[in-house]
């Protein structure tokens, strides 16, 4: 479809020291879908929880789509 895009991005959570899940980092990954996956997974021994999700977007009508969890494992919080 002209105009619209896929965005993915990888975000990834420790716990305070209440046992809450705090968004430590997110970043948006310029390569595909499979990449992003396997960037999340080497993560997963280094943080509490990390997941890789998908937003599919058409800006030029100002839409955006609700985000897909492409990865998840681990404890994770909000990411939206």
């Amino acid at each position: 479809m002209p105009g619209a895009f896929t965005s993915i991005s990888i975000f990834a959570f420790d716990l305070n020291d209440r046992g809450q899940h705090v968004l430590i980092w997110e970043t948006v990954v310029d390569g595909d879908e499979p990449g992003a996956v396997e960037e999340a997974k080497e993560l997963a021994n280094d943080y509490a929880g990390n997941l890789a999700v998908k937003r599919e977007g058409r800006p030029a009508v100002g839409k955006e789509g609700d985000p897909i969890v492409v990865f998840q494992t681990g404890r994770v919080g909000n990411f939206d």
